[in-house]
């Protein structure tokens, strides 16, 4: 593949996104078989590609039109690259957002100890020649090779599959370009929705929540017991279990897996009856230890832990381990 022609100065931007678009070309996308078996349709979508704004941090307010020529021939760069392995769209998303937190889109020639090049790749940590590496086609192609590599990738936050082949000294700074990343692949390649997310979960069938919210009120005071679903005594999953099943609804087991029982909306989005999760890495479901109904005003339910009681206290919305998306139960699961 052949790098991009240099584009003048003074053309207009409008000018320079048609060419931009061209050069990334609109249609089918070839996907190549990823390590672990076929690609799998679901996954957890990202707070920064689903919130307007975004949770504090977690989104730079940076849009395409926003950037300058050569950020931009470096975007549809890495954008032509990918599509020509065939890596899906959510690589290409995942890709932008690591070269704009490692270089700012840009081709540098220096960076920490012997970091190069967009993607801030270490030659002495395997990634290639100063050469190679200061190449945007390499540079692209060797930071895909390896994302596609890591087992269900797909299915990750993307911070966290950019953290796993980067392996930054900052691992959440990546999800503040998400946004922006989705906006450029959909702004140079006209790919609606990159992140394959969806429309934010439906609203719950009329009485659903107030029935699960009844029953989890009358269970307060009852003692918390690891692996307790009621009706005596529960720990946080059986408590949204058998809130849920008064409810007509059937949730999993454990709080990792009533995570997916629904399509995810951002927390500041959140309705009476959603679900709220812990979790030891907020950007990383598959840590998850803690789940809590919603209700409404600031106010939350839940089983907490041995020693207390089914109680009712505010949401701590700055807690650190409070996972940024909630999910609403029964609706359909937003694609990712």
């Amino acid at each position: 593949m052949s790098p991009l022609r240099p584009l003048r100065l003074l053309i207009p931007f409008v000018a320079i996104a048609a060419a931009l678009v061209l050069f990334v070309g609109i249609g089918f996308v070839s996907y190549r078989g990823f390590v672990g078996g076929p690609q799998p349709s679901a996954g957890p979508c990202d707070a920064g590609i689903l919130g307007e704004a975004g949770l504090s941090g977690r989104q730079a307010g940076t849009r395409a039109a926003d950037l300058s020529e050569e950020q931009l021939r470096n975007a549809a760069t890495i954008i032509g690259v990918a599509r020509d392995i065939g890596a899906p769209p959510r690589a290409w998303l995942v890709a932008l957002a690591t070269a704009m937190q490692e270089s700012t889109l840009r081709n540098l020639d220096y960076g920490d100890r012997d970091s190069l090049g967009l993607f801030q790749q270490r030659t002495s940590q395997g990634w290639g020649s100063p050469a190679q590496v200061t190449d945007p086609v390499y540079s692209t192609t060797i930071f895909l090779d390896r994302l596609l590599e890591v087992p269900g990738w797909e299915r990750l936050p993307v911070t966290v599959a950019a953290q796993t082949v980067q392996r930054s000294a900052f691992p959440d700074a990546y999800a503040r370009w998400e946004g922006l990343a989705a906006d450029l692949v959909s702004t140079l390649a006209d790919v609606a929705d990159p992140a394959n997310c969806g429309p934010s979960a439906a609203t719950l069938p009329e009485g659903v929540a107030r029935t699960a919210i009844s029953f989890a009120l009358g269970e307060v005071g009852k003692p918390y017991l690891w692996g307790g679903t009621g009706p005596d005594r529960y720990d946080c999953s059986g408590l949204m279990l058998r809130a849920f099943q008064a409810a007509g609804i059937n949730l999993p087991r454990v709080s990792r897996q009533q995570f997916y029982a629904g399509g995810h909306v951002p927390i500041e989005q959140a309705q009476a009856g959603d679900l709220l999760f812990y979790a030891t890495d907020p950007s990383d479901p598959a840590t998850i230890h803690h789940v809590a109904m919603y209700m409404g005003d600031g106010q939350m339910v839940e089983a907490p832990y041995t020693g207390e009681f089914v109680r009712v206290r505010p949401v701590p919305w700055e807690y650190e381990e409070l996972v940024p998306l909630a999910t609403r139960p029964g609706t359909t699961p937003n694609r990712a």
